[in-house]
This record gives C-alpha cells, structure tokens and sequence, in this order.
C-alpha cells in the first residue's frame, strides 16, 4: 500500500517533493519508488491537463518513513508496558506472599 504523505511546491511552481509511504519491506518501497520516478513524466503531463497552471511542477519522489518509524516505536513502547505490568504483577504477588506468612 502506497501513500502520499505530503506535496511541498516551490513558490514559483517549477518544483514539487512528493513525500511517499509504502507499507511493506524495503523491496517494495524500493519498487514503488522506481515505478513512480519512471512514471514522472507521465504524471506530470495528466497533471498539466488537470490543473490549470502556468508552469507544470517537476515532481521529485522521495520516501518518507514517519508512519514506518511510528508503528516501530509504538511497537516498543507496548513491549514496554508489557515488561513494566509484568514486573508490577511479579512485586503484587511477592508482596502477597509475604503477608500471607
């Protein structure tokens, strides 16, 4: 799955970073990467008959890896309230025992 994360174009419109997510490994987004940069031209001629503008953008494609980056640390942080509700649980039930006695 592809996504376009954001568009930043240059004040004189000669210019566009498309800033692209691909969920999967790093071949896919390899792949997808090159298909767009060979698509370039051809998205931006359909562009032109779209968009009614002076000049046409040059689009740059580059891969943006925030939401790869976010689903990893929101991976680790869940591994780490997994370890810390463990511990918690493992000190409650020493804590018990120990009253018990």
């Amino acid at each position: 799955m592809t996504s376009v994360v954001a568009a930043e174009v240059a004040p004189d419109l000669k210019t566009c970073k498309a800033y692209i997510s691909v969920f999967g490994d790093e071949k896919a987004a390899a792949d997808t990467l090159a298909g767009l940069k060979s698509a370039e031209s051809y998205i931006r001629r359909q562009l032109a008959r779209t968009v009614n503008l002076r000049n046409t953008p040059e689009i740059r494609f580059i891969l943006d890896q925030s939401i790869a980056y976010g689903v990893s640390m929101s991976h680790l942080i869940d591994q780490v309230i997994d370890t810390d509700e463990k511990k918690r649980n493992s000190a409650d039930q020493n804590t018990m025992e120990e009253g018990a006695e």
